[in-house]
């Protein structure tokens, strides 16, 4: 059995296309992160963070947008 670490992999997504963003420090929480990111894509602010899911040999981890949605 061999362990290894998956990069984790952060997915955003803008006018309805869907952004990948790289892990800008692997030892940054997933909080940490969406701060980060937040500085350029101001609607992270506001975003729920769902994951990860384990595809293609990466975590994925996805920013979901709850602007614009009422309840």
């Amino acid at each position: 059995m061999k362990a290894m670490i998956l990069p984790r992999i952060f997915l955003h997504k803008e006018n309805g296309q869907e952004i990948r963003l790289t892990d800008p420090n692997d030892r940054f929480t997933i909080t940490e992160v969406q701060n980060f990111y937040a500085g350029t894509y101001p609607i992270l602010t506001n975003a729920k963070i769902t994951g990860p899911d384990i595809r293609d040999d990466e975590a994925q981890y996805r920013f979901e947008s709850t602007m614009g949605t009422k309840g």
